[in-house]
């Protein structure tokens, strides 16, 4: 039994809390078990035994719909840790979202997802949006503990390792709401809860005023080419001969002939226009396989694990074993600093440009762009190009009418950029940067609020107050 890490339980510890009668080696982890012991030493609370509800949406066959005419339908995409992502949305329609009305939204909920690629992930939905829950999410109410101090708990180690302790199931990961409500959260002041409220207030006007000035700069480039009040066509009509349509495109379907399409290129192309493969090099990378997935190791970034804010913490790591046998090959692949990432499958045409080296490697379904000449394109303008509707038309157009999404390479590298005079280019690159400055300070603030949590835990509710003071002045 020498180097074995064991873990010794009498039966009635083992089922405790345990309503799916786990008894594989992941569940008595010595790492969750000891977590458990030390949060069980400290004054704490079971869910279970708050007013706290714990809802599990419904789901019902739906279809998407326009914005103008829907209902944001709130995805597990749209949940990263503290944060809710409100990109790439879709929408439900008003009908179907009185249908799911239980599965409402409200203000100061708790968010996590269930199930997915970012299953357990949490945040606290401090929006005056109105929203739809998927089933793949946890709506959490409760006035026992302080909502915004709950979020945070369940992003501290603390909280996240219990919460993979709780997952089951193989490719997709799920929680069950019983073991949920029966993990032990620790009981502090109103005034220290108050307090991470506080931080997490103060983390979200930094992000108003990040995404204030991102929209400036989305503004200033519509203003530049001419589009700012552009409102494409809605005809569905359109007369093609042979010549023009399957013999200049290979395609058939009448989606991607639709008038909208072709007028954001006819716009775009009065606007000193470039393909993509002209102005970017365009490396793919890897997919080694869920086989090869561990729980540590090398980061392994999918689509799930970024989006144009930012890259959050990877879920997937890859194996010793994998990493020393396609060493070079990994080493080729790291994404550097200055590369936009960009994403041909899934939820198609995201990109984000790396501000720092990422220590891992990619998934095959997000390519890496480098812009040839940075005299010519600045890459901060690029990034928010690829990101603007004049590109995610095109994504729409290559990439529509399959459930799961995929925009060929050769499709991506006729993608058409408008590239405007470079002093503009500039004004606009120097907005972006403000932007991520701001998300930057914000992100700061969350990770305080995490720490202060922890260092609560562990040493206690004053010097976790003085860490989160000294963390604010920053």
């Amino acid at each position: 039994m020498e180097g074995l890490e064991v873990s010794v339980l009498n039966l009635s510890e083992l089922n405790k809390w345990n309503d799916r009668f786990r008894f594989d080696s992941e569940f008595v982890k010595k790492e969750y078990l000891d977590l458990e012991k030390h949060l069980q030493s400290k004054n704490y609370k079971f869910l279970a035994n708050t007013d706290c509800k714990i809802l599990h949406p419904s789901e019902i066959k739906r279809e998407y719909v326009d914005e103008e005419s829907g209902v944001w339908f709130f995805r597990a995409q749209n949940v990263r840790p503290l944060k809710i992502e409100d990109s790439n949305n879709v929408f439900i329609s008003k009908k179907d979202a009185k249908r799911l009305s239980k599965n409402l939204i409200k203000k100061h909920d708790v968010v996590i997802t269930r199930t997915g690629a970012n299953f357990g992930q949490t945040a606290l939905y401090n929006l005056d949006k109105t929203a739809i829950g998927s089933s793949h999410t946890f709506i959490l109410r409760n006035s026992y503990f302080n909502q915004s101090f709950l979020a945070v708990f369940f992003n501290t180690n603390y909280g996240r390792k219990l919460i993979d302790k709780g997952t089951y199931g193989g490719s997709q990961p799920e929680i069950a709401p019983y073991y949920l409500s029966h993990i032990p959260i620790p009981e502090f002041s109103n005034n220290f809860q108050k307090q991470i409220e506080n931080c997490l207030l103060r983390s979200e006007e930094y992000i108003y005023q990040s995404k204030h000035l991102y929209t400036q700069a989305e503004s200033l480039l519509l203003k530049t080419l001419g589009l700012e009040h552009f409102e494409p066509s809605q005809d569905p009509v359109n007369i093609k001969s042979f010549k023009d349509s399957f013999g200049a495109s290979g395609r058939l379907d009448a989606e991607y002939y639709q008038p909208r399409y072709e007028q954001i290129t006819d716009k775009i192309t009065f606007q000193n226009p470039n393909r993509l493969r002209d102005i970017v090099t365009i490396k793919k990378s890897i997919e080694p396989g869920s086989e090869n997935y561990n729980t540590e190791g090398l980061p392994f970034m999918r689509v799930a694990d970024f989006s144009k804010n930012g890259v959050t913490e990877p879920q997937k790591f890859l194996t010793e074993r994998y990493v020393t046998e396609n060493k070079e090959k990994i080493e080729e692949l790291t994404p550097q600093k200055g590369t936009i990432l960009f994403s041909k499958d899934g939820s198609v045409g995201t990109a984000y440009h790396l501000r720092q080296d990422f220590n891992g490697i990619t998934s095959g379904a997000i390519l890496h762009l480098k812009v040839k000449d940075e005299k010519k394109v600045i890459p901060e303008y690029l990034t928010l190009v690829l990101n603007s509707e004049l590109v995610q038309m095109q994504a729409e157009r290559d990439a529509g009418g399959s459930i799961i999404l995929h925009w060929r390479v050769s499709e991506i590298e006729r993608v058409v950029v408008p590239v405007i005079d470079y002093a503009k280019q500039q004004e606009i690159a120097e907005l972006i940067e403000e932007s991520f400055a701001l998300q930057k300070q914000s992100e700061h603030l969350l990770a305080t609020a995490k720490r202060a949590v922890e260092a609560a835990i562990e040493e206690g509710e004053a010097a976790a107050l003085d860490f989160l003071a000294k963390g604010m002045e920053t």
